[in-house]
């Protein structure tokens, strides 16, 4: 009792704290003068509403329409609450909006309409077009909600969406067609029990027909018992489609050699003995919330093979609407659908299903820690929290819509449009294209230090799907073979990728007699070479890397970066090689930010200054940005003697008798640098236009505090750090690198450079 009173007051809490409800708007232009007013109101709003009035489609341009989605109920029918009123749904349906801004970036407006009379709740919605360009239905019972969908939709020319209906329907058929695949049967031979014939149970039942089952196989009940022929109690036209001609009258005498069940209905509906007399490897899709037809440990008493699917969290194989309802809009808004037809909604469940028999990925395991992510009969439709969903799902949508003849404004390459989709959800993926590009013309052989790491191996995955590269892993075989069966990858060692076991490879004697040979004259003996070639996995790498076994070496997961850079200076530092400084990339809201020197000196001295400017500007060139490198300080165009000015002021006379060819300044503060009109106040006469994009210092506490403040309390994802001066043969990531971030670190690493990166 004291653990529900817990959470009824957290969830309050949740609602009202720091400010009440779940949303807000923001503008998303300056307002900061009198010119920006002009332009935002009178009289400049007034060109953007003559161009809407002389062609409506330019609202899509103008104004925010065309990313904005209405959700609209009355609250007679919400969640597992029942008709509590329009004013008591608000809060679910702010939910609604905040899953449409989480998942696919979609603005939405909650719309709680005190109406009761359907026909009048479609005049109202009808209505409201102009300031749409979607609308999702929600949480209105039936049959009134099949009453105000097809009004809504005969006259009205933007998507709208019963998601209680639809949604349910589409995540139902992506899991079905799983189960189905799992369990070795099709749509066309099963035999179908359901039990609910409201809005979501009709659309789950009409949904299974378009993907091939036959109507006659489909055994509907509700609280009454069988819908049969000739039966008058509580009847109408969407139950009487599925009436059967039969004798039969209970669940228990239809349930028999059922091949699926499907619930949504109310608790303890379905009871073990009647899971009993259903088929060889039963589908219960117990959907109930928040207690389903039946618990899973019930059903498995009984038929411990069957494959089961629930509406809840805490269970595998959660059917939530939140795996279609924000992609299936994402796709119809982006090209300015006028509906969501059978097309658009059978994409969605393709694209779904497709997304859960493949590799899962790294940024779900990491949402979903403990969980077995493998598809199976435990993981049927992904995550919610999978980012490849948004990608998968909407390019799949406009795809259909596009097709099939309703989409406005067709989208040219569709691919282009995925990477985008990505791109907003993977904050590196656009920034990162340029360097994938560069790496898939020149196939290079990566090795990974700590090849026993899950995010590692989920990068191995990665790399062999998005690149040319081939990865070298170092590890125990066994150890890294558990793993892999764990995350539910497909990778094969030996086939795949390579394998160095330090315990036992073959090539354990040249490894530590070609180490000994370059340590020899710095104290390494036999056996100390011996035991650091049996060790040690980033020494291991770095002399691969030496013996051209492999290009390039990525160490770092976990311990202290210095002590890595140790083996990657004994090893790698010659013929001209030396590190020459840490660049991270940090990836904010606005665009990116580069930093220098997070790691290498901790007091560099001016000419190792120049030097990291000058990598820098290499290295930020090869993501096709333009470099212009800010030297940060304390102190501002000379007006302070002590403090890393004198060094900065150093370092930026070397690169003047240099002349290199990017752009750059200082010294100066950060705001400065960043602030060009402050800059133009402080400096008038300074050479660089605009925001700087590399922050160099003269302090490695400086750099790297800046660098975690940012990635902490800004926002900030960091790609890096890239390790200059080492010709790109080594990079030293940090422990704190997820798996998108050794991807992006490999993608790097097999890019070959001509001078010392």
């Amino acid at each position: 009792m004291t653990e529900s009173k817990n959470l009824r007051q957290a969830a309050l809490d949740y609602h009202e704290f720091p400010k009440p409800g779940k949303l807000e708007i923001r503008a998303t232009k300056p307002l900061a003068n009198g010119r920006d007013l002009a332009r935002a109101y009178s009289p400049g709003v007034a060109e953007a509403c003559l161009e809407i009035k002389q062609e409506p489609s330019t609202a899509a341009r103008y104004t925010a329409r065309g990313n904005l989605v209405g959700v609209v109920t009355n609250g007679t029918a919400v969640l597992g609450l029942g008709n509590i009123g329009a004013l008591a749904s608000k809060p679910v349906m702010e939910g609604k909006a905040v899953l449409f801004k989480k998942f696919a970036n979609i603005d939405c407006f909650d719309i709680e309409v005190d109406e009761s009379d359907p026909e009048k709740l479609a005049d109202i919605v009808c209505a409201l077009e102009p300031t749409f360009g979607a609308i999702n239905l929600e949480d209105i019972k039936a049959p009134d909600c099949f009453t105000v969908e097809r009004i809504c939709r005969e006259r009205m020319n933007i998507p709208v969406f019963h998601d209680d209906q639809h949604g349910t329907a589409i995540v139902v058929g992506a899991a079905v067609t799983n189960a189905l695949y799992v369990a070795g049967k099709t749509f066309e031979d099963i035999k179908i029990v359901s039990t609910g014939g409201g809005a979501a149970g009709i659309a789950c039942l009409n949904m299974l027909l378009k993907l091939g089952v036959k109507r006659e196989n489909v055994w509907l009940c509700d609280i009454h018992g069988l819908v049969y022929e000739g039966r008058e109690i509580d009847m109408n036209p969407s139950k009487t489609q599925f009436a059967q001609n039969s004798d039969l009258r209970t669940l228990e005498d239809v349930i028999g050699q059922a091949d699926l069940f499907l619930g949504l209905s109310g608790p303890g509906v379905l009871q073990p003995e009647m899971v009993s007399k259903m088929a060889e490897r039963p589908i219960v899709f117990a959907l109930a919330n928040p207690t389903p037809e039946i618990l899973p440990d019930l059903v498995r008493s009984v038929a411990p093979d069957a494959i089961i699917a629930t509406g809840r969290s805490d269970f595998p194989n959660q059917v939530n609407n939140v795996l279609c309802f924000p992609f299936i809009f994402r796709g119809a808004l982006d090209v300015g659908a006028t509906t969501i037809n059978d097309e658009m909604e059978l994409a969605c469940i393709d694209g779904i299903a497709e997304l859960a028999r493949a590799t899962t990925s790294a940024e779900a395991a990491a949402a979903y820690q403990g969980e077995q992510l493998t598809f199976g009969p435990d993981y049927l439709i992904p995550k919610p929290f999978d980012p490849r969903l948004v990608g998968v799902v909407s390019s799949a949508v406009a795809r259909a819509a596009m097709e099939t003849g309703v989409a406005t404004r067709p989208i040219e390459d569709l691919e282009v449009y995925r990477q985008k989709l990505d791109g907003s959800v993977f904050k590196s993926a656009l920034l990162m294209r340029p360097v994938f590009q560069a790496a898939r013309m020149a196939p290079r052989k990566i090795v990974f230090a700590e090849g026993e790491d899950e995010r590692v191996l989920r990068c191995a995955q990665a790399v062999l799907e998005e690149t040319t590269e081939k990865p070298i892993l170092i590890g125990r075989p066994d150890v890294i073979e558990t793993r892999i069966e764990r995350a539910g990858l497909t990778i094969r060692l030996g086939k795949d990728v390579d394998l160095v076991n330090p315990e036992n490879d073959p090539r354990y004697r040249d490894y530590w007699e070609t180490y000994h040979a370059l340590m020899a004259r710095r104290g390494a003996t036999p056996d100390i070479a011996r035991a650091i070639m049996r060790t040690n996995t980033t020494a291991i790498g770095a002399v691969m890397v030496q013996r051209q076994e492999a290009d390039s070496l990525i160490c770092g997961t976990f311990g202290e970066f210095r002590w890595h850079l140790n083996y990657l200076q004994q090893i790698l530092g010659r013929d001209g090689r030396k590190p020459d400084g840490a660049l991270s990339m940090m990836i904010l809201e606005d665009g990116p930010l580069f930093i220098a020197d997070t790691q290498v000196h901790l007091h560099p001295d001016p000419e190792q200054i120049a030097t990291i400017a000058m990598g820098a500007a290499r290295h930020v060139r090869r993501f096709g940005i333009e470099p212009k490198v800010a030297f940060c300080s304390q102190s501002q165009f000379g007006n302070q003697g002590e403090g890393t000015g004198g060094r900065l002021r150093a370092a930026i006379k070397l690169l003047d008798a240099r002349s290199p060819d990017f752009c750059y300044e200082g010294e100066m503060n950060i705001d400065t640098a960043l602030d060009a009109e402050l800059r133009a106040r402080v400096m008038p006469s300074n050479r660089m236009e605009g925001a700087a994009n590399v922050l160099v210092f003269a302090h490695a506490d400086a750099a790297s505090g800046v660098r975690n403040i940012l990635k902490m309390k800004g926002g900030g994802l960091e790609v890096g750090p890239i390790l200059m001066g080492m010709g790109n043969k080594a990079h030293i990531v940090s422990p704190s690198i997820t798996a998108r971030g050794l991807l992006n670190m490999a993608a790097i690493s097999g890019t070959p450079v001509d001078q010392y990166g």
